[in-house]
């Protein structure tokens, strides 16, 4: 994961070794771990699959993930394209290859693919449903891949099936305290804001910049140092 900075030879072996690389584009564009490296990998031939990271940072829901992954990839490639003078007429990453990736690849990266990650006979009934007659984002439905991937959103999931278990009907989650567990964290964030003051809390969610601060990216899995950002004081630490 976060494989965003890796030299040409680190994404050879990766695909040399038979690895496979998840993207997390949104918290990759988000906490600086390096431009979501899809480019890089299709070029490899390296497995892609597509993850949320943190559900604190990011939107948490795979329609996201799906969405910003092949923004991200396209306006990588549009800029490639100007750099040198030209346009780019035809995207090379479409919409089918991205839900390719959030489900069979997320079920091959997991050595599950036997299992689950698409619908075949003998595997696990693992099935998400989208439909929502109230939207007007889902009619018509022209282009399946593209509906689901630029338009869709968990609010048109209608059902949910976990190895044939239903976990959500009708927009509803089954057999879930959806109202206890939002009280359940009210309280948290009360007790949470009532122990620091509302001074602290505010400042929390609003840090100020430090004086003095490491500027190395820890995500950039690279040999850079620089003299200035790695004294001895902050070596020792």
């Amino acid at each position: 994961m976060h494989a965003s900075t890796l030299s040409a030879d680190s994404y050879a072996r990766i695909a040399a070794t038979g690895g496979s690389v998840s993207v997390s584009t949104e918290s990759e564009q988000s906490a600086g771990q390096g431009y979501p490296a899809m480019t890089a990998l299709r070029a490899h031939g390296i497995p892609v699959s597509l993850s949320l990271d943190s559900c604190v940072l990011c939107s948490g829901d795979l329609f996201s993930a799906m969405r910003t992954t092949l923004g991200a990839a396209r306006a990588h490639e549009h800029q490639e394209a100007h750099a040198r003078g030209e346009t780019v007429t035809h995207a090379s990453l479409h919409a089918e290859q991205v839900v390719e990736w959030a489900t069979r690849g997320g079920a091959r990266a997991l050595g599950l693919e036997d299992e689950i990650g698409s619908v075949e006979v003998g595997k696990k009934a693992d099935l998400v449903l989208v439909r929502n007659d109230d939207s007007p984002a889902m009619t018509p439905l022209l282009n399946p891949h593209g509906h689901v991937v630029l338009h869709a959103q968990r609010a048109d999931v209608d059902t949910v099936l976990v190895d044939g278990r239903i976990v959500k009907r009708d927009h509803r989650l089954v057999g879930a305290d959806l109202a206890g567990a939002r009280r359940a964290v009210e309280a948290t964030v009360d007790h949470l804001r009532a122990e620091l003051g509302e001074q602290a809390w505010r400042e929390g969610m609003n840090p100020e910049i430090p004086d003095t601060k490491v500027l190395d990216n820890p995500y950039t899995y690279t040999d850079y140092r620089s003299a200035a950002t790695h004294s001895d004081t902050v070596a020792k630490r």
